[in-house]
């Protein structure tokens, strides 16, 4: 294999590494290729405003109470209301929880789906694979995440990567399962790229996405213009197709190496500390600045995780007693930290004329059980829940379907899974018929047939 930025040697691996995003012989697991994408362009047929679009999902692992927060429920028996108060927001008719007060101020802007249900297990992991798929995994078969399936239809438009997950994908569980956050059966050239750091941290960089400082640039370009070199004698090789993909595969990633344009998206100094500060100092608010560094930037899509793990970690998982979060907890820590980081994100978009072109989905894999337990919290619910969007076309300070008298079931408009992911697609201005390729290369759609966008949205 040859290296574009190691010290000459050649090796083998079986397995790409992030270092092997930045090696010639495995440039082609990145997906940088021109597949459809290309090609549609070349031929007219991709329209250049669907083009600016992009995706921000929050995944709000642990899975929010959804009577504690968006689908208050006050007129209910205590053990069912909780312990919090509904507050108007700026928008007519819509009430949240008093422990998310800057969602009230922004609910102008926001589109709540409140009916939402799905038919996997009560764990964690099923719901994280059913939630960014469309689907759950079954016979083996693992759908590719929906940032991935538009990465595979839609290409790379910068230099950076089409699709990056902050600050890094999904850990356990507790079922063992596949949690969604990959390329499935497109493959590892699609799974996105995790940034495996903490961008609230001070000493914030990342090492992996840029050259060494050890190889200066002069050298860089030596060795770019060596194998140019090289490759000017082989006619018969460049001619080929395979030898014309790997050749925008190298410089693809040599771009990546040396473009002002990605340091400058991760570079999180170069934002006024007042900024920064509206977000919250703290990793998941500086993620959510940093997704919006990355759209500005041109990445399609970015997966954000409210947390990494339902273990060790105060999350949404409000089951009421250690190692899980109390629903104090919920209300002093967790609460808070996103409704500040959230937000803020929402507004910074709209003052930036970016919210129109990028849709922000916060998802979850289950709602929280009606009834309060013995601990004071609640347990998984996947029979209803609360969904939320704004920007990308859709139409804020609305609700979408409804949940019976003490939030169990949907009352009015069941919303599945897979109205969901095409609701995503949708916004990025693909059409719900594309297809991807799936196990043994069979045309595979991106959404089960009879499921469309949940088109009161828009």
């Amino acid at each position: 294999m040859l290296d574009l930025i190691g010290k000459g040697k050649t090796h083998t691996c079986n397995g790409a590494t992030r270092r092997d995003f930045l090696q010639v012989g495995t440039l082609g697991t990145l997906g940088f290729g021109l597949p459809q994408w290309l090609q549609a362009k070349e031929a007219g047929l991709v329209d250049p405003a669907q083009d600016k679009k992009s995706c921000i999902l929050i995944f709000n692992l642990g899975a929010p109470s959804q009577l504690d927060t968006f689908d208050m429920k006050p007129n209910a028996p205590a053990e069912i209301r909780g312990p919090f108060r509904p507050i108007s927001t700026n928008a007519d008719g819509i009430q949240v929880s008093e422990i998310l007060p800057l969602h009230a101020k922004i609910a102008d802007k926001i589109a709540f789906v409140r009916s939402c249900f799905h038919r996997g297990a009560a764990v964690h992991d099923s719901g994280w694979q059913i939630m960014q798929t469309g689907r759950l995994f079954t016979g083996g078969v693992d759908t590719p995440h929906v940032g991935s399936a538009v990465w595979y239809l839609r290409g790379a438009r910068s230099d950076l990567p089409p699709h990056i997950v902050l600050p890094e994908t999904m850990g356990r569980g507790g079922g063992n399962l596949p949690n969604g956050q990959a390329g499935g059966f497109l493959g590892k050239a699609y799974d996105p790229f995790a940034l495996l750091a903490d961008p609230s941290q001070a000493n914030f960089e990342v090492p992996d996405l840029l050259p060494p400082t050890s190889i200066p640039p002069a050298r860089l370009d030596r060795r770019r213009r060596m194998r140019e070199a090289v490759e000017a004698s082989m006619t018969q090789f460049e001619a080929s197709e395979n030898a014309r993909i790997m050749s925008e595969h190298f410089d693809t990633a040599y771009r990546l190496m040396t473009s002002p344009q990605a340091r400058n998206a991760f570079d999180l100094s170069q934002e006024p500390i007042q900024v920064r500060e509206r977000y919250g100092m703290n990793r998941f608010g500086q993620c959510c600045l940093l997704a919006r560094r990355l759209v500005e930037a041109g990445v399609r899509f970015v997966t954000v995780n409210t947390f990494l793990t339902v273990f060790d970690e105060i999350t949404w998982d409000i089951h009421g007693s250690k190692p899980f979060t109390s629903i104090e907890g919920m209300k002093n820590i967790v609460a808070p930290m996103y409704d500040q980081g959230y937000s803020a994100l929402i507004l910074d978009l709209a003052d930036r004329g970016m919210l129109d072109d990028t849709l922000v989905a916060n998802l979850a894999e289950f709602g929280r059980t009606p009834k309060v337990n013995p601990a004071g919290g609640r347990d998984h619910w996947p029979q209803c829940f609360t969904v939320y969007f704004a920007g990308g076309g859709v139409q804020g300070g609305r609700v979408v379907g409804a949940s019976d008298p003490i939030g169990a079931v949907p009352d009015d408009r069941p919303t599945e899974p897979p109205e969901i992911v095409a609701t995503i697609f949708h916004a990025l201005g693909l059409k719900l018929t594309e297809h991807i390729p799936g196990p043994g290369g069979r045309p595979f759609p991106i959404v089960d047939s009879g499921f469309r966008e949940i088109h009161e949205l828009f």
